[in-house]
């Protein structure tokens, strides 16, 4: 994540990309109270309702969520739960997300 940022940002804005991750994953992340796959339950939940100007993000903590123990079925749960908050296109759009996300793990 620090590197993909640093390679688009870093020449424009030095320190961008540590101080995202540094918040992000090591500050926020990592916070006691909420278990790591929960926190991208959340994440996931947040990105989808906000709609389709977070694929690239929601696509990164879907990934996440997968490594942290969350199934494919939780992942597309969450996202459909959407469609009452962020509206079906939201939701449509982030399961679309998902099975990019699900493709490349099979692959």
């Amino acid at each position: 994540m620090e590197e993909a940022l640093n390679a688009r940002y870093g020449h424009l804005l030095p320190g961008m990309a540590e101080g995202v991750v540094d918040f992000a994953y090591g500050r926020q992340y990592a916070r006691p109270g909420l278990p790591l796959r929960d926190r991208y339950l959340a994440t996931i939940a947040a990105l989808t309702a906000l709609g389709g100007q977070t694929k690239p993000q929601l696509m990164v903590n879907i990934a996440g969520g997968r490594k942290a123990g969350l199934s494919q079925q939780e992942i597309a749960e969450v996202i459909w739960q959407m469609a009452l908050y962020g509206g079906f296109p939201a939701a449509i759009n982030g399961l679309n997300a998902a099975l990019e996300v699900f493709g490349e793990e099979n692959s």
